[in-house]
């Protein structure tokens, strides 16, 4: 993954007032302790929720190979493809095509195949210039990601 798993700002977000209140005691008090304690607490959390949501991407990954390996010929381009929606998961067909090489009826027929084994949605019910989405990969990447 490219982008940063640790989000610490939704975590003093979630704490907000204990965050304020804490700023609050360093700037009047000077009690930077209990700031770094709250500050490490929530690396620590941090840093566990992304180990879990790492794990579960990982996991689901895997899965998907899996069942991508038993397509038969297909699989060297569909699995060329689910690599692809693994860093791109919201991806057309026009895309794929160009980042993979490979050509547009190639993309749509892996794509095909990744539909029916339920990887992939297409998303705006078009016959042309349709949206793919990684759907269950992207929901297990923004879980935790809004404040309750």
């Amino acid at each position: 993954m490219s982008e940063p798993l640790l989000y610490l700002s939704l975590y003093f977000k979630t704490h907000r007032d204990l965050y304020y209140d804490l700023l609050q005691r360093v700037r009047i008090d000077g009690d930077w302790e209990a700031w770094l304690r709250f500050f490490f607490e929530g690396v620590v959390s941090t840093a566990e929720q992304a180990m879990t949501t790492a794990h579960r991407a990982l996991a689901l990954l895997r899965d998907d190979r899996a069942h991508i390996d038993g397509l038969g010929r297909v699989a060297v381009s569909a699995r060329r493809v689910h690599d692809l929606m693994s860093r791109r998961p919201l991806l057309t067909i026009r895309r794929a095509a160009a980042e993979l090489g490979l050509a547009q009826p190639t993309i749509a027929t892996a794509l095909h195949h990744l539909q029916g084994l339920n990887i992939v949605t297409e998303m705006t019910g078009r016959r042309r210039h349709r949206v793919f989405a990684y759907d269950r990969y992207v929901a297990i990447l923004n879980e935790g990601t809004t404040p309750p």
